[in-house]
């Protein structure tokens, strides 16, 4: 399977082979692991990487349900769908994105974001769908209080721990993205950090019922953002999609701290647990819920002042645009209205006036 039309071949493991043929070697490495199902032999290590593993059936009012936990063995299944992530990475590029760039005959600079938000586009998209589906179904939304009771949150039914590895398989694929991009790596490589952070953080700390609520909210916000910015690239007029995300912003911002301090701050706090216990996954401790709350409000109170800070420069650009705007209209407002008052002007050497007659009048010398 062939994603891209090569009009140039490399020398094989260079670094402009593995730039240009990185996706079809990553489809290899699935093919492979597919492969290895079909033999009794290899089919147990493929399912390693193909299935998440740890699985506990326990008996419920509904039936026998089968649930996971966490462990190393996660990383595999991690891996396997980074590969899967690249895959589909390449098939947006170059089927999507590729095909609406010829189009718009956009700049360098303006191709680069313009490339990255679509990507982020669609994966806020499929993502917040599935995190609301999620929250949907497990009842969080009728039993607000079910974020914090009962913990720790050990046991997880297979879509909510499916959906936490695939986040963590799509942030993690997007660090060797890297490589292959000249522009805004720090910038980047910030919010990237950030993700995996708290992501992992919910998942390790037990708290993937808070983290499922807080990732929607926050997809949803970047959604908006990059949705706008990509409208925006289409027709420069379209400026009332970010002051909408605007305000989407901000609320996103504080719902986050609320739901953080009602949660971890409060609810928590009342749990008669709390004991630091590896073995049974109890993270209910000051310490840490303490670290927890520092760590989210931070990122939240960072990531505003870098909101207002943006929004203060453009105000500020604004009315420097417009004083200049103003400042040139009254200057040619002055200089028709001096021609106006004026008898009449000189051209070759003759008076005419406004009407461009000329009539016998005396001439006089040109300067």
């Amino acid at each position: 399977m062939a994603f891209r039309r090569r009009n140039k071949s490399y020398p094989f493991f260079s670094q402009e082979f593995l730039m240009q043929n990185h996706a079809d070697i990553v489809f290899g490495l699935v093919i492979f692991v597919l492969i290895g199902l079909m033999f009794e032999t290899t089919a147990k290590t493929a399912i390693l990487f193909i299935q998440p593993q740890y699985n506990i059936s326990t008996m419920s009012t509904d039936g026998e349900v089968t649930l996971y936990h966490y462990g190393w063995k996660d990383c595999a299944t991690v891996l396997f769908y980074l590969c899967i992530t690249i895959i589909l990475h390449t098939v947006v590029q170059e089927y999507v994105l590729d095909k609406v760039n010829r189009r718009l005959h956009l700049s360098k600079s303006k191709n680069t974001k313009f490339n990255e938000s679509g990507q982020l586009c669609v994966f806020y998209l499929v993502s917040s769908l599935w995190s609301l589906y999620v929250i949907a179904s497990e009842g969080y939304i009728l039993h607000p209080s079910s974020l914090w009771e009962n913990y720790p949150h050990v046991h997880l039914r297979f879509q909510v721990k499916f959906f936490y590895l695939t986040q963590l398989a799509y942030w993690f694929h997007a660090l060797p993205e890297l490589y292959f991009q000249k522009e805004e790596i720090p910038r980047q490589l910030q919010y990237i950090s950030l993700y995996l952070l708290h992501i992992l953080a919910a998942y390790l700390l037990n708290l993937t019922r808070v983290g499922l609520v807080l990732l929607f909210l926050q997809y949803l916000s970047e959604m908006g953002f990059h949705l706008s910015r990509l409208f925006y690239f289409i027709d420069e007029n379209h400026h009332k999609m970010f002051e909408m995300w605007s305000v989407g912003f901000v609320l996103t911002r504080m719902i986050t701290l609320t739901l953080m301090f009602l949660a971890v701050g409060f609810g928590l706090a009342r749990s008669e647990n709390q004991v630091l216990d590896l073995e049974t996954g109890n993270f209910n401790t000051i310490s840490i819920r303490l670290l927890v709350l520092f760590v989210v409000c931070f990122t939240q109170s960072w990531l505003l002042w870098k909101f207002f800070r943006f929004q203060l420069s453009r105000t500020r650009e604004l009315r420097l645009e417009q004083v200049a705007r103003k400042r040139a209209a009254a200057k040619q407002q002055m200089q028709r209205t001096l021609k106006r008052d004026s008898v009449g002007h000189h051209e070759n050497g003759l008076i005419k006036v406004e009407n461009g007659t000329s009539p016998r009048l005396k001439k006089i010398k040109a300067p």
